[in-house]
């Protein structure tokens, strides 16, 4: 039996799919949720759908009983992640699992990115707690810049604070792909490892606005900001305050390397390259 949190979300949804086209079953997987009645989808493919909530440490263990493995998918409640995770870790540990795959953040325990923090205290959990685990460090989306393109396209400009810094991106599918590797993989062979997982090929903000103006016939620039002023636009067009510093330091990290990585332990996990960024593009644009 494999569990999987926060299953609705972007990245669980994809998980479950991988891991049933690779050939699990329905009803040797979990999607471990916060509102059941959110996952009646899944439900419908034969999935074990269970309440389990980071801030209620009983629906876990709950949720959890019967585990063989379980994938901790990151929290996305910023300042709230290390104790949500911690509770995972526990209930983990007493349901007795042999192995617990995590999400981090790539190169973790050495990133500048603001973001990183609350993953390398719950990797340092993690080795404190003796579970047999494994660690999915996640490069960058590249979804998260997919998102701005409407946006771009309506103001004719791409703004950012990433400088000429590369971004070795790979679609939120390949990473939920190389999950579903791991969790099928026998648990022996992948406790105690560490992916870093990134795509390829990496790109600039000023390629994407260049790939951008091209598939779009347009002229796209890509303007350079200073992080404090790109976060007092985004907080201005109605992002939530520390989103909005979340995503201007990542662009701020990114110009120092941050986000740029090799793909090989990503096409290694898959059996494929990943997603190239240019055909997201143009597929987002398509639809």
């Amino acid at each position: 039996m494999i569990v999987i949190t926060g299953a609705t979300g972007q990245l669980g949804r994809l998980v479950i799919q991988s891991l049933l086209e690779r050939g699990a079953t329905p009803a040797s997987l979990v999607a471990a949720v916060r509102q059941p009645a959110r996952a009646a989808d899944l439900a419908a493919l034969g999935v074990q759908v269970r309440q389990a909530d980071y801030e209620q440490p009983e629906t876990l263990q709950t949720a959890f009983a019967g585990a063989e493995k379980v994938l901790l998918i990151s929290s996305s409640e910023l300042g709230r992640r290390a104790a949500q995770h911690r509770a995972v870790i526990e209930a983990a540990r007493a349901a007795g699992v042999a192995l617990l795959a995590y999400t981090s953040v790539l190169r973790a325990d050495t990133s500048e990115l603001g973001l990183a923090g609350e993953h390398r205290e719950t990797e340092a959990m993690l080795a404190a707690s003796g579970l047999p685990h494994v660690v999915l460090r996640n490069g960058w989306y590249t979804e998260n810049y997919l998102a701005s393109v409407p946006a771009t396209l309506q103001h004719g400009v791409l703004l950012g604070s990433a400088g000429a810094g590369r971004i070795a991106s790979a679609a939120r599918a390949d990473y939920a792909a190389a999950a579903a590797a791991v969790l099928l993989a026998p648990a022996a062979e992948q406790a105690g490892r560490v992916h870093e997982l990134a795509g390829a090929p990496a790109w600039t903000l000023a390629e994407f606005a260049a790939e951008l103006g091209r598939l779009s016939g347009r002229s796209i620039p890509y303007q350079d900001l200073p992080p404090a002023e790109y976060q007092g636009i985004l907080a201005g067009a109605g992002l939530p305050g520390p989103l909005a510093e979340l995503l201007a330091d990542s662009d701020a990290c990114a110009s120092r390397g941050a986000l740029d990585g090799s793909d090989a332990a990503l096409q290694a996990l898959i059996g494929r390259p990943a997603t190239p960024w240019t055909a997201q593009l143009a597929a987002a644009l398509s639809a």
